[in-house]
C-alpha cells in the first residue's frame, strides 16, 4: 500500500474518535486523533497531513468554520462526519470545500472505503489552483457587513457590532443568497453544538438579526420564513475581496 501522511481525526466523541484511529492504523494507515478544531490547526503548524476526518458539532470553533478557512489555503482532503443526515446538511458541507460527507452512525468499512477512493482521487488531481481572495467585505441591499471586524453597517453608515452568532448566522445567509437553510444546519452554526433541545435559540436569533437590519413589516423583510423547512436570504449579494 502506498505511503500516506497521517490521518487526522477530529472529533470530541473520545470513544469514536480512538475506535477510527485504531481501525486505520490495523489497515496500514498513519493517524491521530484530535478533540477539537484548535488542537488540530496546532498540529497542521508542524506537519503534514493526508486526509482530514472532520466532526461538525465541535466545542470551540465548528467543523464548518474550520473547513471554510483551511480551503483558502489548503487542498488537504476532507471528510465531515456528521449526524445531521439531510440533503440540506450534506450540500451545505460539499459547498464549504468538504470533498465527502458520511452520516452517523457509519460502518468502519464504508468510512474505510470512502478514505481509500478520496485518496486515490487526490493522488491523479492536478495540484490544487491558486485558493480564492478572502472576502473582506459583503454587500446587499446597501448594507455591508465585514467579516474580520463583524461590523454591519447600515444604508446611512452607522456601524454596530455583531454578536458572534449573529454574525455566523448572517455570514451564513450571506453565502448562500436565495437559497432554503433548514433549521438543523442553522442550529448548528450558531450553537456549534447538538440542538435538540434548544430549538427556540435559532428563532430568538433570526429575531434579533431582523431587528438588526431594521425589518418590521414581513414584507420588508431579508429573512424568509421558508416555513416547515427553515429561512431564506432573499438578496443579492455582492463580495469584496481582499
Amino acid at each position: 500500500m502506498q505511503e500516506y501522511d497521517p490521518i487526522f481525526v477530529v472529533d470530541d466523541d473520545e470513544v469514536l474518535r480512538g475506535q477510527i484511529v485504531s481501525y486505520l492504523l490495523s489497515h496500514g494507515y498513519t493517524a491521530t486523533g484530535f478533540p477539537d478544531v484548535s488542537s488540530a490547526e496546532s498540529a497542521l503548524k508542524t506537519q503534514n497531513c493526508s486526509l482530514l476526518l472532520l466532526d461538525i458539532m465541535l466545542p470551540g470553533e465548528d467543523g464548518l468554520s474550520f473547513c471554510r478557512r483551511l480551503r483558502s489555503r489548503s487542498a488537504v482532503p476532507i471528510i465531515f462526519l456528521s449526524a445531521l443526515g439531510e440533503l440540506t446538511d450534506r450540500v451545505v458541507g460539499l459547498e464549504l470545500g468538504a470533498d465527502d460527507y458520511l452520516v452517523k452512525p457509519f460502518s468502519s468499512r464504508e468510512l474505510l472505503a470512502r478514505i481509500r477512493t478520496l485518496l486515490r482521487r487526490m493522488d491523479s488531481l492536478p495540484p490544487f489552483p491558486t485558493p480564492p481572495r478572502p472576502v473582506k467585505a459583503y454587500h446587499f441591499s446597501g448594507w455591508t457587513m465585514e467579516p474580520r471586524t463583524r461590523l454591519l453597517i447600515d444604508p446611512s453608515g452607522l456601524a454596530g457590532n455583531l454578536s458572534a452568532a449573529e454574525f455566523r448566522l448572517l455570514r451564513a445567509f450571506l453565502e448562500h443568497p436565495h437559497e432554503v437553510l433548514e433549521r438543523e444546519t442553522l442550529l448548528e452554526v450558531i450553537q456549534r453544538r447538538s440542538a435538540d433541545v434548544f430549538d427556540r435559540v435559532l428563532d430568538v436569533q433570526i429575531s434579533r438579526l431582523r431587528s438588526r437590519l431594521g425589518e418590521s413589516a414581513k414584507e420588508q423583510r431579508l429573512i424568509k420564513t421558508a416555513r416547515g423547512d427553515g429561512y431564506l436570504f432573499a438578496a443579492d449579494v455582492e463580495k469584496e475581496t481582499e
